[in-house]
């Protein structure tokens, strides 16, 4: 069992291991325009990102391989993030001293525009505040689940995985 990853094993990859697998989108193609980031580490039969990519950015030999986002062909559409059945696909880009990430989110309330949230690590700890600033709601999403942009300090640009949306009274 010592061949089995650590991600594995905890549940959850760190941004370290994840570019270890994947490269890492270059500081001027983060800026240029939002940019397609599989968290996908595991070879298993699934390929709806590769299928609905409309200008064929994602690499997918076979659908058991692990999807490998073209950066520069890549168009910022998020059609990957919304199809993706394991919430595995992420939008980043870098504006100024901000980044904005685009997840999908299957809890409720779906946070609306313009919406202070809790931003969360992989782990599920809050790291701080961030400003939503497009919401897909899950029924105009192509997989059923909402999808949020929401604006963070671009010192989290690679932890955030998560939001929370605080309820009355709620201070963290």
């Amino acid at each position: 069992m010592s061949g089995i990853p650590g991600y594995l094993k905890k549940g959850y990859i760190t941004p370290d291991e994840l570019f270890g697998i994947i490269p890492k989108p270059s500081e001027e193609r983060l800026r240029r325009k939002p940019v397609a980031v599989p968290e996908c580490p595991q070879e298993i039969p699934c390929a709806p990102c590769r299928e609905i990519c409309p200008v064929n950015a994602i690499d997918m030999p076979t659908p058991n391989d692990l999807p490998r986002v073209n950066y520069e062909e890549c168009i910022g559409c998020s059609l990957c993030v919304q199809i993706c059945p394991g919430l595995a696909f992420f939008m980043v880009q870098y504006v100024g001293d901000r980044a904005r990430i685009t997840m999908p989110h299957e809890l409720l309330p779906v946070p609306r525009r313009g919406d202070e949230v809790i931003l969360l690590n992989r782990v599920g700890e809050a790291v701080g505040r961030g400003k939503v600033t497009l919401v897909i709601p899950r029924e105009k999403s192509l997989g059923d689940t909402a999808v949020v942009t929401v604006e963070v300090p671009i010192e989290l640009a690679w932890e955030v995985r998560a939001i929370k949306v605080p309820g009355d009274g709620e201070n963290d």
